[in-house]
């Protein structure tokens, strides 16, 4: 995967260089030598340092060590993102609904907590209800431990999966 997201980053760097009708343009464009930057040292690290690895001999005893500082460039290539800053620029409402986004997605969390707060007593609930009955009944296998009946309810219960199934075997246990 590394190496198409190297081949296709090289690949964009050669088409934006090849649309400069002037090539020294290129050295003007600041956002292009940021890229530029960013491709040779992804390039170096994929491309060059894997070869000089397996011609040394690769290993934690080769000459080059284990090649942590190059590990740290990596972090450069998160700077690519930056370049969003300049299309939040020019379409506000992007970041108008990424906040909206980043607003709603509190609730959601809250409201998953809640779910999994009600399949949990609910399961409880089943787990105390079916205790009695006997082992070779279907129903001691959906709702025989707080986890399987978690797992019922989630599924049979919410996803509505197969709800028949598990409804038929309350009424046969009841």
């Amino acid at each position: 995967a590394e190496q198409l997201f190297c081949l296709y980053f090289a690949s964009e760097w050669v088409i934006r260089f090849a649309s400069f009708r002037s090539k020294r343009d290129c050295l003007r464009d600041s956002w292009f030598v940021f890229d530029s930057i960013l491709v040779l040292t992804m390039v170096l690290e994929t491309w060059v340092m894997a070869t000089i690895l397996v011609l040394v001999g690769g290993g934690s005893n080769s000459s080059l060590g284990n090649a942590s500082i190059l590990r740290m460039a990596r972090l450069l290539r998160l700077s690519r993102m930056a370049r969003m800053a300049r299309l939040f620029r020019l379409m506000p409402e992007l970041l108008i609904l990424l906040k909206g986004i980043a607003a709603a997605t509190r609730s959601v969390f809250f409201t998953l907590v809640l779910l999994f707060f009600l399949i949990y007593v609910f399961a409880v609930a089943f787990v105390q209800l079916t205790a009695g009955e006997p082992e070779d009944s279907g129903i001691i296998e959906l709702f025989g431990s707080v986890p399987s009946a978690m797992h019922t309810l989630l599924l049979d219960g919410t996803i509505m999966a197969e709800p028949g199934d598990v409804v038929s075997e309350l009424k046969e246990s009841s």
